[in-house]
């Protein structure tokens, strides 16, 4: 059975959004493209302002609570409807909770066929594309680089402080069978 669910796991700025693009170019049927920036873009603005919803620190941390996490829970069970209805859905991701937010996702992607990719950059690469992008919280791809790697299990990893964006795309394709 070919692969349902890419979940691509990286920090920000690490150039999980980069491959996204390449691999919907790649790949040979039309996927869907998702990802927690979506989800935060979608939420009320009053949801960035609240100790419940999600906060961006001005060191770069980000910090979640509970209202987040419920509608979190909800985005994550309706991609996964998504898939199982027969969408190929690429989910770019930024696994703050590590192991745990694998976990959220494992459980509620079930029986899909899914293939995990951790996307790595070094911090300091990753950090001057935070900087060139110019709509991050500085510290932020600092902060993230490994945080988000801790205790995962991946079936694939890339590392575009090596390898471009459509190299790593062309991989992850490969794998994706």
């Amino acid at each position: 059975m070919m692969t349902q669910v890419i979940v691509l796991n990286g920090g920000s700025s690490s150039g999980k959004s980069g491959i996204v693009r390449c691999l919907q170019a790649v790949l040979p049927d039309p996927w869907l493209a998702l990802g927690t920036d979506m989800l935060v873009q979608a939420m009320p603005a009053s949801m960035q302002a609240s100790d419940a919803g999600i906060e961006f620190a001005p060191d770069g941390q980000v910090i979640v609570g509970p209202e987040f996490r419920t509608l979190e829970a909800a985005w994550i069970e309706g991609v996964a409807a998504m898939a199982r209805a027969g969408a190929r859905v690429i989910v770019d991701e930024v696994f703050l909770g590590g192991a745990d937010s694998q976990k959220r996702w494992q459980k509620a992607l079930g029986e899909l066929r899914v293939l995990w990719v951790g996307v790595r950059c070094d911090s300091a690469v990753a950090a001057g594309r935070e900087v060139a992008r110019g709509d991050r919280v500085i510290g932020m791809a600092a902060s993230q680089a490994h945080v988000v790697h801790r205790g995962m299990i991946y079936d694939l990893e890339v590392d575009t402080a090596r390898a471009e964006s459509m190299e790593c795309a062309r991989t992850i394709a490969a794998h994706a069978g």
